[in-house]
């Protein structure tokens, strides 16, 4: 019998064969059983019942996690809430990191769709590489993790923001695809989802040469946010010109508002974020509209053209005045 790719690819990727139920892992962790269902909740995954489903990482995750608090470096809600943050960031990133592997491994072993428990030398290969994928990508994730800290902390440091104060003040920007839906049915599925691939890719190039941050994606919408309203046009400007060179991208159209931003697990939120995606409903393709706020940080800059436009009615937030960014 041919051995079953999804116990041993488990086995690799966790460091061993689930050994442990929920109970084992409360009695040998110190853990009270509450914050432990809390905390694989906020992870994302679904109770386990009584089964044996946990490793000895898992009781040492929970371990750290009971250490953290008896020390007094977090309390119960802030592990939870940091649980949560890793929970769906890391399984975005699981996500795309599986896909980008299985593709190319696909590729390697000309599989063309082929179930590859017909061949246990094929499994035998996979298990194999991914066992030599495993340390080195969990090194480069921490590397990146320290990375990205690192550079939030002196984003934050140099606003002269306090660290833990969710809300400052800066520039959002939405950026969508237009025609995108009318586009998404003409296209096969592998077609389409190397179009998303590669405005995403372009796009994440373009706001971090900028010195933004790329907030999310999804599909055929981005949104960043950038500490000054320059940084931001830059970026917008940077994001038409660099899809503009591949004729299989869409035209773009972008919003960008200033004021106060509520940043919160890794998203922004609030009336600028909304009034920027407003913006970018009422832009015409290949167009950047801005807010009177963004408008009187980018009046003095050379290079930055804006013209008035009529003002507008927006739904929620009254009657604006608005204008459309361009090069000088």
């Amino acid at each position: 019998m041919a051995p079953d790719p999804t116990e041993a690819l488990e086995e690799v990727v966790l460091g061993g064969p689930p050994t442990y139920t929920r109970a084992d892992l409360i009695r040998l962790s110190g853990v009270p059983d509450e914050l432990a269902r809390a905390l694989w909740r906020a992870l994302g995954f679904p109770d386990t019942g009584g089964a044996a489903a946990f490793t000895d990482a898992d009781l040492e995750a929970l371990r750290t996690v009971h250490d953290l608090i008896t020390r007094g470096l977090l309390d119960d809600d802030t592990a939870i809430v940091l649980a949560r943050s890793l929970g769906q960031s890391t399984a975005r990133l699981a996500d795309w990191q599986a896909e980008a592997v299985g593709r190319f491994l696909v590729e390697q072993e000309h599989l063309d769709g082929r179930d590859i428990t017909e061949d246990p030398e094929v499994v035998d290969r996979i298990v194999r590489r991914t066992s030599e994928l495993v340390n080195p990508m969990e090194r480069l994730l921490d590397y990146a993790w320290r990375r990205q800290l690192a550079a939030v902390l002196e984003r934050r440091l140099a606003r002269t923001e306090v660290i833990g104060e969710p809300s400052a003040d800066g520039t959002v920007g939405f950026a969508d695809l237009v025609g995108f839906t009318r586009l998404s049915r003409q296209l096969e599925d592998a077609d389409l989802a190397a179009l998303v691939e590669r405005f995403e890719a372009v796009s994440a190039d373009v706001v971090a040469a900028t010195g933004a941050t790329l907030v999310k994606t999804v599909g055929d919408e981005i949104l960043f946010v950038a500490d000054d309203a320059v940084t931001a046009a830059e970026t917008a400007l940077g994001l038409h010109g660099a899809h503009a060179r591949d004729p299989d991208v869409p035209e773009m159209r972008i919003g960008l508002a200033s004021g106060p931003v509520l940043r919160r697990m890794g998203d922004v939120f609030g009336s600028t974020v909304n009034l920027a995606s407003r913006l970018t409903a009422l832009a015409r393709p290949d167009s950047t509209l801005v807010d009177a706020a963004t408008a009187a940080q980018l009046s003095v800059e050379p290079g930055m053209g804006l013209r008035q436009l009529a003002p507008r009615r927006v739904r929620g937030l009254g009657v604006i005045r608005v204008f459309e960014l361009g090069r000088t």
